[in-house]
């Protein structure tokens, strides 16, 4: 298992990219439209941090990882088979790959595939 993208949804997007960088020593790029307007960070890994404001007054602050996959639509299924609820099925990410969301006994899991080379 490997995380590829770990988003931190906050209403206070400034103050943690700050403060991830002067405990991490990252920089964070300015808001990225097609990751939700996530200011994102590499990571040494070769994986990203993104923080983001929620999209919308019901959507609650969370940490939610992203685990890379080879084939999101199986991922997704195996994971629906498996008891977990699809919050969100699987979505293009222009330049990005594709994302999904899963839910089981209230912990939100995400795949992300990485686009063909």
């Amino acid at each position: 298992m490997q995380i590829h993208y770990l988003e931190i949804v906050t209403p206070s997007v400034d103050a943690t990219c700050a403060n991830y960088a002067a405990v991490q020593g990252v920089t964070f790029s300015e808001p990225n439209p097609f990751l939700g307007n996530a200011r994102t960070a590499d990571m040494k890994d070769g994986s990203m941090v993104g923080v983001r404001a929620p999209m919308h007054e019901q959507e609650e602050p969370i940490v939610r990882p992203y685990f890379l996959v080879e084939d999101i639509a199986a991922a997704v299924a195996a994971a629906d088979e498996a008891g977990a609820d699809v919050a969100l099925p699987p979505m293009e990410l222009p330049n990005h790959g594709q994302c999904a969301i899963v839910m089981q006994d209230g912990i939100q899991t995400g795949f992300w595939q990485l686009p063909a080379q």
